[in-house]
């Protein structure tokens, strides 16, 4: 996001300079932990020579399906939600979508780190058969995830105005329309971080198929019946309204894979 700003406003790169700041992230994102584990001599976790074992990398692959999906359904959503917006609110509604997918990223950057960070962990215990330091980290997840959650959706709302004059402020009526749809769409953030941290509970647990489960309905199947049918009914506030009844829905489901599931891996 920084080189986004210093190569295509600074140095008028334009969307050439959009694209080299996404190689040059990428890159920090590969190479830097590459280096690490490629000088790191004395840790426990180093470079050696490999060897395939294909029924561990066949498990690995389906046990991340869910990450998979969720970056395949981005992508198809986004274009459903762009031809949504064009039917009913034109370029400002583009414009209006583009602010808030960008604070919706930052935000939900907090949810997806946390759920990455807690997976490796939700593993070892589940491994290592430590059942109440896994049922632990359960609870102690849902109470993080509820704070970090009531306090997103509440600073959301309160900055949607300040958020939308600062890249749409030249135009009131964009403007007005991006407060609106960041305070509805802000909504979202009451439920998604339990479900994408139910996702990754899952993956930790080993059961890739719950996890891919929840990514696949949150992320693209509810998700695109919400953006399809609520427009029918509430024009384009159900398109900010979207994401959230999605979520919302998928929590549900979410909750009955974990009660379902609570015997079976002692959480």
């Amino acid at each position: 996001m920084g080189l986004d700003g210093l190569l295509m406003y600074v140095f008028r790169l334009g969307i050439a300079g959009a694209a080299a700041a996404t190689v040059c992230g990428q890159i920090i994102g590969s190479v830097v932990p590459l280096i690490y584990f490629a000088t790191n001599t004395t840790g426990s976790l180093k470079l050696t020579k490999a060897k395939f074992d294909w029924k561990c990398i066949w498990k690995a692959c389906g046990n991340g399906s869910s990450e998979m999906l969720t970056n395949l359904s981005t992508s198809i959503v986004s274009v459903v939600y762009n031809l949504q917006l064009m039917k009913l609110a034109k370029e400002n509604g583009i414009a209006a979508y583009g602010v808030i997918m960008y604070v919706s990223f930052i935000f939900m950057a907090i949810f997806f780190g946390y759920a990455i960070g807690v997976t490796p962990i939700v593993g070892y215990n589940y491994g290592a058969g430590n059942k109440k330091q896994l049922h632990s980290l359960l609870k102690k997840s849902l109470v993080i995830t509820s704070v970090t959650a009531v306090a997103m959706t509440v600073l959301s709302e309160v900055l949607a105005l300040p958020i939308a004059k600062i890249f749409v402020g030249y135009d009131d009526t964009l403007c007005h329309m991006t407060q609106t749809g960041m305070m509805l769409f802000s909504i979202s953030f009451l439920f998604c971080g339990f479900n994408v941290f139910g996702s990754g509970f899952f993956t930790g647990l080993g059961n890739g198929l719950v996890s891919a489960t929840i990514s696949f309905l949150r992320t693209l199947v509810i998700q695109l019946a919400a953006v399809l049918l609520l427009p029918m009914a509430f024009g384009i506030n159900g398109i900010w309204c979207a994401v959230a009844v999605a979520e919302a829905v998928t929590l549900i489901i979410t909750v009955t894979f974990l009660v379902k599931n609570r015997k079976k891996y002692g959480y």
